[in-house]
């Protein structure tokens, strides 16, 4: 490696840390429905506000980029990143709460769109899917330390807020550094559109695995939310050591995307799909009826693992099914991520409606049912 290229690639991996501070949701909710007196319902809106934004946002992130170029872009999210994350620094309220997060949500969408085309101007094709796999795997540290973060900084110093700052220094010098930084962008044309997007649900695979991306996310964000919760319900464990639940779930997380790498290079994708599926269903029962917390460490350890490859096996099938449409799909299933916007609330109004957690549960046994229907379309298909 020539000192150019790593001049290049380290400013492109903050941001990919940066990435990661979306997943600080799931912990910050249950710290504000604390500090706010909360219900779960009104809780899980912070995920909402987060998510909701890839509906809206991703076709149009993707037609500016076209018009702007890929760093310009990136620089733009890294902006709307740390005004997010310096809000609850400068006034903790919750009006402001849900501004925070909702920057945070078209910050990241931003990202999501314009941060992986970009590495192709840095690096061959030939090494691009291992630099995005290591880019993922830096996003996951960030996502698996933010409870950490913020159960020592709720310990230590009383302020569970202390995340911010941290996770605003790392994003403000990513700016920084790939401000300074110059990339030569290979020049990129596309016709796609919004409307373009939306025709192709008429097409009833792309329309099941745009479902099967929400479904995916709904479970991903939700469990990061419903996790410490479950502990705290069941264990009688206070927020800051139950938010290791999230910090396991992300542990495993980044395990499966490690070991998917190669299980995926040995495995046809349907038969890696049904066992991680068939992981997430096992964590369901465990989650629904346990209460120990060995037990729940495991189901929750499951579910991480588990939910940990579908997105790239939903969006890889999804663009193999209509290669002549590639823009488009690809566009279609980044909105599919608008399902953590959708279901973790959804989790909110169940827990709420029956009093207890295994209301979010269910949600997410419904999700995995899904999931399950899904793969059989994938067999279908091939």
């Amino acid at each position: 490696m020539n000192k150019k290229f790593i001049g290049t690639i380290i400013p492109i991996m903050l941001a990919f840390f940066a990435m990661g501070a979306v997943d600080l949701v799931g912990i910050a909710s249950n710290y504000v429905k604390e500090d706010f007196n909360l219900t779960d319902t009104m809780a899980n809106l912070f995920p909402s506000m987060v998510f909701f934004w890839f509906f809206i946002f991703s076709v149009p992130a993707g037609l500016m980029m076209n018009k702007i170029g890929r760093r310009k872009t990136v620089l733009l999210s890294l902006i709307v990143t740390v005004a997010a994350l310096v809000i609850p620094i400068v006034n903790y309220t919750f009006p402001l709460m849900l501004v925070s997060f909702a920057l945070l949500g078209i910050g990241n969408t931003l990202m999501q769109v314009s941060l992986n085309p970009l590495i192709a101007n840095v690096v061959p094709g030939d090494r691009m899917a291992s630099t995005l796999t290591f880019g993922q795997f830096v996003k996951a540290i960030a996502s698996f330390a933010a409870p950490i973060i913020a159960g020592l900084a709720a310990l230590h110093f009383g302020d569970w807020k202390l995340l911010f700052p941290l996770y605003a220094a790392a994003t403000l010098l990513s700016f920084l550094w790939l401000g300074a930084t110059k990339i030569d962008e290979k020049p990129y044309e596309t016709k796609s559109s919004f409307f373009d997007c939306l025709k192709l649900l008429k097409n009833k695979y792309i329309l099941l695995f745009f479902f099967g991306i929400m479904a995916h996310v709904g479970i991903d964000v939700g469990i990061n939310t419903t996790a410490p919760k479950i502990l705290m319900e069941r264990c009688e464990m206070t927020l800051a050591e139950a938010g290791f639940a999230t910090s396991l779930y992300f542990l495993f997380r980044v395990a499966g995307c490690f070991l998917g790498t190669f299980i995926l290079a040995k495995f046809p994708v349907r038969k890696f799909f049904i066992i991680s599926v068939v992981m997430m269903a096992l964590s369901a029962v465990g989650l629904f009826f346990f209460s120990g917390t060995t037990a729940l460490y495991v189901a929750i350890a499951l579910v991480g693992f588990g939910n940990s490859n579908i997105f790239p096996m939903i969006f890889s099938t999804a663009i193999q099914s209509m290669p002549e449409r590639e823009n488009e799909v690809s566009g279609l299933m980044i909105m599919g991520i608008a399902g953590g916007a959708i279901f973790p609330l959804l989790m909110g109004v169940f827990s709420d409606l029956t009093g207890a957690q295994w209301g979010a549960v269910a949600v997410m046994a419904v999700l995995v049912a899904y999931l399950f229907f899904i793969n059989g379309l994938i067999k279908a298909k091939k």
